[in-house]
């Protein structure tokens, strides 16, 4: 802390669109806090994941979120590892505490899981096979998520296979054999699932494209999608147009934000309040 404000932020690339200073810094307000959130591009060279993280640390920083492409790479640079980051293989929140020590944690799983319950229902994945799309950080998060809400079987596709085939082991330790797959070919594996979930930065703002063609996709899929730096991609916009239900990542955004908020200050965020930030936020963003 400086100065008597929680100073706090994001680290990770392409992140001009974040809404997360919003959703931080309204609730500081609410808890009557002094807080800041402070966005850290690493766009450039010279913003190596190892300084920026020094750096916050040496500023007096409580802790910042990890975003792509570091939610894997940050752990070696970590004193300690949360067990269900560890288990998960990702982190997207740290923090630092009085002594200084360097904590990971994983807010994503609990983030998806608490908003896909809400907004799609847990019966849309239950006992049934979903193709997840991206094994990186996020992925990862998803992965664990999804299992937890009691998906039948995990088809995993990533354009790296030994990626996609190490989180189906890790999936294996925690939930048993038989659980999860790797799919080499997305496109033919929908017609065999309920429901496509996109873990990809594919769609975000600097990533344009579509992450699977949805010809295949009917309107008894469910389809999610994790990026909110557009709030409808196109991928989700196409699944809709074919009678899809779809689930945006605002919804992940604001639950994580409110366990982050959490992690950082010891006080918990209103979720209801988060959401209509959220909102506030994405209209005045999408305006400009």
């Amino acid at each position: 802390m400086t100065d008597g404000r929680k100073l706090i932020g994001l680290i990770g690339v392409n992140i001009g669109g974040s809404l997360s200073p919003a959703l931080h810094e309204d609730a500081f307000t609410a808890a009557g806090m002094a807080g800041h959130y402070h966005l850290m591009d690493a766009d450039q060279p010279q913003r190596r994941l190892d300084a920026l993280l020094a750096a916050v640390r040496l500023a007096g920083f409580a802790g910042v979120n990890i975003t792509f492409p570091f939610k894997e790479a940050v752990i070696p640079l970590l004193d300690e590892v949360s067990p269900e980051a560890a288990e998960i293989g990702a982190v997207n929140t740290v923090v630092f505490d009085d002594a200084g020590r360097v904590t990971g944690h994983n807010t994503d799983r609990l983030g998806f899981r608490g908003a896909f319950e809400a907004e799609l229902g847990a019966e849309s994945v239950r006992d049934r096979p979903v193709l997840l799309l991206g094994a990186g950080g996020a992925g990862r998060a998803v992965a664990f998520a999804l299992m937890d809400l009691g998906t039948g079987l995990l088809r995993i596709h990533d354009i790296d296979p030994g990626r996609a085939a190490g989180l189906s082991a890790d999936l294996a330790k925690r939930f048993g054999a038989g659980r999860s797959d790797v799919v080499r070919d997305p496109q033919a594996a929908v017609a065999s699932v309920a429901a496509v979930v996109n873990a990809t930065p594919i769609g975000m703002l600097g990533h344009p494209g579509l992450p699977l063609a949805t010809g295949a996709i009917t309107a008894r899929h469910v389809v999610a999608d994790v990026i909110y730096t557009r709030l409808e991609t196109a991928f989700l916009g196409a699944a809709r147009a074919r009678g899809a239900r779809g689930m945006g990542g605002a919804g992940m955004c604001v639950h994580q934000a409110v366990e982050a908020f959490r992690l950082f200050t010891g006080r918990t965020a209103d979720l209801d309040r988060m959401h209509k930030t959220f909102g506030e936020a994405a209209a005045r963003r999408d305006r400009t």
